[in-house]
């Protein structure tokens, strides 16, 4: 009788375990994660009223109106786009939590 190696003898045990621990995993997702789109108002810059070389008293009071309204614009944009983003996470956190439900 020849003898035989270690190896060889373990090598059909070993496959085994491999495959079924590789079937036992759960496969992974393919689905790419929830993206909302930023609306345009939220990634434009936001304008501020500037005064002129030699301003007036009226230029400022124009210039401080003017600017409270652009201000105003511009944190408008800056709640939307935080919206935006917490509303993304949500669909995101949600997904995930359904995804657990239904592993076993």
């Amino acid at each position: 009788m020849t003898p035989k190696s270690l190896w060889k003898a373990a090598a059909p045990t070993v496959c085994a375990l491999m495959t079924a621990s590789c079937a036992g995993s759960l496969p992974t997702s393919t689905v790419a994660p929830v993206r909302l789109s930023l609306p345009e108002a939220a990634t434009r810059p936001c304008a501020l009223a500037v005064l002129p070389a030699e301003p007036t008293a009226a230029d400022l009071d124009a210039a401080y109106v003017q600017r409270g309204a652009q201000l105003l614009a511009c944190d408008g944009a800056r709640r939307l786009a935080v919206e935006t983003l917490l509303a993304e996470r949500a669909m995101q956190d949600a997904r995930i939590s359904e995804a657990a439900k239904v592993r076993p």
